[in-house]
C-alpha cells in the first residue's frame, strides 16, 4: 500500500491522482508512532473521492491506499484487510455492492 500520509485534502489531491477503485486504511495516530488501523474502506468507483469524505471529517490523521483493478478487487481487498486487521471503528464485515453476489474471500460471506 502507498503511504501512511497525513489525511488532509491538500495531501489527498497530491497523492491519490486517478479516477479508480480502490482501499484504505484509517490512522489516528501514525503507524511508526504505534498507530493502530482504525478503520478500512473502499470506492468502487473513486478512491479519492471517498478519502476526501473521510479528510473532511477530520476522525482520522493518517492513511495508506491502493488502487485496485476493478470494484471486486476492491471488495476482496477490503474483506482482507478488515479480516486482517480488525479495525475497531469498523463494526460490521464489508458490504458486496448492491446487485453483486461477491463472496469474502477469507470467510465465504
Amino acid at each position: 500500500m502507498r503511504g501512511p500520509y497525513h489525511l488532509t485534502r491538500e495531501e489527498v489531491n497530491q497523492r491519490v491522482t486517478r479516477t479508480s477503485p480502490g482501499y484504505y486504511k484509517l490512522y489516528a495516530i501514525h503507524p511508526r508512532d504505534g498507530g493502530i488501523v482504525r478503520y478500512v474502506g473502499r470506492s468502487d468507483s473513486d478512491v479519492r473521492m471517498r478519502l476526501l469524505q473521510h479528510a473532511d471529517e477530520g476522525r482520522y490523521r493518517w492513511f495508506e491506499f491502493d488502487y485496485a483493478t476493478s470494484p471486486k478487487d476492491a471488495f476482496e481487498h477490503e474483506c482482507r484487510l478488515w479480516h486482517r486487521h480488525q479495525p475497531p471503528d469498523n463494526n460490521l464485515h464489508p458490504d458486496r455492492p448492491t446487485g453483486t453476489n461477491w463472496k469474502c474471500p477469507v470467510c465465504g460471506r
